[in-house]
């Protein structure tokens, strides 16, 4: 279903999973108008990832698959700088992008975010296995990462998802792909094999260095 009106949108080199939380730093003045219109209705905004360009100054290029998002919080900050914590809300895609004004506007429409039928317990088990035992590895190669290997993970199997997708070291265009499936089970099936494929890239990265030394 097509949304007429428009929506805010703040485009990132990065992408947004529902149910996801990430901090944005917003600096620039139009986006500052952003969080003052948002903040009037309500709360929420479009994120998508820029396919080409920079996240400063507009004239980039978008892709058309993002993600409804909630502000949770603002802090303002020094130099006319706000914190803001957002958090996936749904997916959306772009039927049009509208003029910039003073920000990017763009007319939505909703994805399907609930499968049809429930999220296989068997491919949730092992897509969550996958992902733990890449961020344990990815930790023990990268000391400087910061990653965690245990994280909280929500009893709802829609949620728990979504919440594995975002926790999937991967590429940004490997995230992208991810978020623009409909299926969740076969969302789960690709986070998965990226996971296994990335871990197998990483013991392989331990053997060479292992016998460099």
């Amino acid at each position: 279903m097509t949304n007429r009106s428009a929506t805010p949108m703040f485009p990132l080199s990065a992408v947004v999973f529902p149910h996801q939380e990430i901090p944005l730093l917003v600096f620039e003045p139009r986006y500052h108008q952003l969080i003052e219109d948002v903040q009037a209705s309500d709360g929420r905004f479009g994120i998508c990832l820029i396919a080409r360009g920079s996240e400063v100054g507009g004239h980039d290029e978008r892709y058309s698959t993002g993600t409804l998002v909630r502000i949770l919080d603002v802090w303002p900050m020094a130099g006319e700088q706000y914190l803001l914590h957002v958090e996936g809300v749904a997916r959306c895609g772009v039927d049009e992008w509208l003029v910039d004004n003073p920000y990017p506007r763009a007319r939505l429409r909703s994805l399907p975010d609930h499968p049809v039928q429930p999220v296989d317990p068997l491919v949730l088990r092992t897509t969550e296995s996958a992902v733990k035992a890449l961020r344990t590895l990815t930790s023990e190669v990268n000391t400087d990462s910061c990653i965690r290997s245990h994280c909280e993970l929500s009893s709802d199997p829609c949620v728990r998802a979504w919440q594995l997708c975002a926790l999937a070291p991967m590429s940004t265009l490997d995230q992208l792909k991810v978020l623009s499936i409909d299926d969740a089970t076969e969302r789960l099936l690709l986070v998965s094999e990226i996971a296994c494929e990335r871990y197998g890239d990483l013991q392989r990265q331990l053997e060479v260095d292992a016998q460099g030394a």
